[in-house]
């Protein structure tokens, strides 16, 4: 069984597949694990590391000759894979509903795609899902990010030249990146608020010592999707949350966006409008951005200032982590395929839950129901 892992190649990529510690785990299950010369640089892992740890080290073509297995954190290219073994598997982030024509290429090329997104949200999967792992330190990041660009200081501090006021932070979205946003916000002593369109988190956004901010006697309030995620609410919810929202956004220095739905746009939850009722040197970090954005005028990688708010976003927020970020994503390759090594058989052999959930490609074919029914 070879596994090969080649270096990232998308723009602004700085993560690797793979780190000296799962390489080690790998070998252990008697996998042979092959790694592109320069993979690990940009997270901080010399070739030298891998090699230590039992990797053989070489260039693109000479890693995925014969390999089994292609992880990677962004799927690669067809180009890449020539020489892999025929029904190769690869593992990694596909994005499959904005790449189908690579989704599609795949599966010609009779290679067999698992898309790391689809991992699904059920308690034995949880080791496995990249997105709760990325998302955890891309909400760090976020308020971090909104830290640096924020003028004045977090917490309150009692000088003798006078009191400084704590920042107001309002976090909407308050799934694993909100929370790790409420949790980091609160660390730093700001006044911490959020909303959801999901009540059932009003206990977790008080469990994290933050104050909820909910529409209460609207009809459809849950917006509880399929895994878990949220999903799109009723005209009459988005009106009450929008004047919510409008009332609270004004009073607010930090507001940090993280709301995304699966296969579609991000939400739009702050207007021009909003931006403009904010005080001047507030700022706004949009962690969608990359996917359309949840707030009017943001560009991914820039600064933006309206109406004397700088509104920041970035494409990849995980990969400006990326030691951490590698680190989380390997353990999620490493305990996905590690739980169904067949030691007889000397590779992985993936069930139907959580196996057909991820899996894309097969025998020529797009086999993913959840790809085929968004068609």
């Amino acid at each position: 069984m070879r596994i090969a892992i080649l270096k990232e190649r998308a723009p602004g990529e700085t993560r690797v597949a793979v780190t000296p510690e799962t390489v080690k785990k790998f070998a252990a299950l008697g996998a042979t694990v092959a790694v592109e010369e320069g993979a690990g640089a940009s997270a901080s892992i010399p070739d030298e590391a891998f090699r230590e740890a039992g990797a053989e080290i070489g260039p693109a073509a000479a890693t995925v000759k014969g390999a089994d297995i292609v992880l990677g954190i962004q799927a690669p290219e067809l180009a890449l894979l020539e020489g892999a073994q025929p029904g190769a598997w690869v593992a990694a982030l596909f994005d499959p509903f904005a790449n189908r024509e690579l989704v599609a290429d795949y599966a010609k090329a009779g290679i067999e795609a698992l898309s790391m997104e689809f991992m699904p949200r059920i308690t034995r999967a949880q080791s496995m899902d990249v997105l709760s792992s990325q998302s955890n330190l891309a909400g760090y990041k976020a308020v971090i990010a909104a830290a640096d660009t924020y003028g004045r200081a977090f917490p309150m501090m009692m000088t003798a030249a006078g009191t400084v006021q704590a920042a107001r932070v309002f976090v909407m979205g308050v799934g694993v990146a909100g929370l790790q946003a409420i949790a980091t916000a609160r660390r730093l002593g700001a006044q911490v608020s959020a909303t959801d369109v999901r009540s059932a988190t009003k206990e977790q956004i008080r469990s994290l010592g933050a104050k909820p901010v909910f529409v209460e006697n609207v009809a459809g309030i849950e917006g509880e999707g399929s895994g878990g995620y949220a999903t799109e609410m009723s005209e009459e919810y988005q009106k009450a949350q929008a004047e919510l929202v409008s009332g609270h956004i004004a009073k607010q220095d930090i507001v940090v966006t993280t709301a995304l739905i699966p296969g579609k746009a991000a939400p739009r939850l702050i207007s021009d409008a909003q931006v403009a009722s904010m005080k001047p040197g507030s700022v706004i970090f949009d962690l969608a951005v990359a996917q359309g954005g949840n707030v009017e005028g943001s560009v991914a990688d820039q600064v933006v200032e309206r109406h004397g708010v700088k509104i920041v976003g970035y494409a990849n927020t995980a990969a400006h982590l990326a030691a951490d970020a590698s680190a989380l994503f390997a353990r999620n390759h490493y305990n996905f395929l590690s739980a169904f090594w067949d030691k007889e058989a000397g590779k992985p052999v993936l069930d139907e839950e959580i196996g057909d959930t991820v899996r894309l490609t097969k025998g020529g074919e797009v086999v993913s129901e959840r790809l085929k029914k968004a068609s």
